[in-house]
């Protein structure tokens, strides 16, 4: 692949919150699944786990621990991404728990976002939610950590949403040290 197209993918990529009342292909799906795990992990200790929801109970109950997003319901998928916390801790202690999981998991929410754009699809990366109702209602055991939701579907408009303004390179970058200049305007 080009890199400038994978740059232009990133920068295509929005949270689209209006669907179509269409499905999604399995094989897309799939693919979904396939990109997350092939994400960078710590130790390769793969700490994610993913719940796929398609039952509407299921999703109006997810609704609900997300603080009603009611657009989460309208896609015929929702990824709930998950961190084993003890595949990551077995080896890494507390950092593993509180940092490498949920550097692991994020990992594999940005591949999914970028193969759901390449896909013609749309998506949302959620994190507000009631982090114990989601366990509640997916059965998720306490070693077990909900991390995002992931609605799945084809936009309601091919129009595309404009780009939310992005700082500066200049201002996000230093050499060497915080706050030294790395690039000079």
């Amino acid at each position: 692949m080009n890199p400038q197209n994978l740059l232009d993918l990133m920068t295509k990529r929005r949270s689209v919150r209006k669907y179509a009342d269409t499905t999604v292909e399995k094989e897309k799906l799939l693919d979904l699944l396939e990109a997350a795990r092939w994400a960078p992990s710590a130790g390769n200790k793969q700490p994610l786990e993913i719940i796929v929801v398609d039952d509407n109970d299921t999703k109006n109950l997810l609704v609900e621990a997300a603080l009603g997003q009611k657009f989460i319901a309208d896609a015929p998928y929702v990824l709930v991404i998950c961190a084993n916390v003890e595949r990551t801790s077995s080896r890494y202690g507390e950092r593993g728990s509180s940092l490498y999981c949920l550097q692991d998991t994020a990992a594999s929410i940005q591949n999914i976002l970028l193969l759901t754009t390449a896909h013609g699809l749309s998506s949302c990366w959620i994190g507000a939610f009631d982090e114990q109702k989601v366990k509640d209602v997916c059965s998720i055991p306490d070693f077990v950590r909900p991390i995002a939701l992931i609605p799945v579907a084809y936009p309601a408009s091919l129009e595309e949403k404009r780009a939310p303004p992005r700082r500066e390179l200049k201002e996000i970058t230093f050499g060497n040290a915080y706050g030294k200049v790395f690039m000079e305007p």
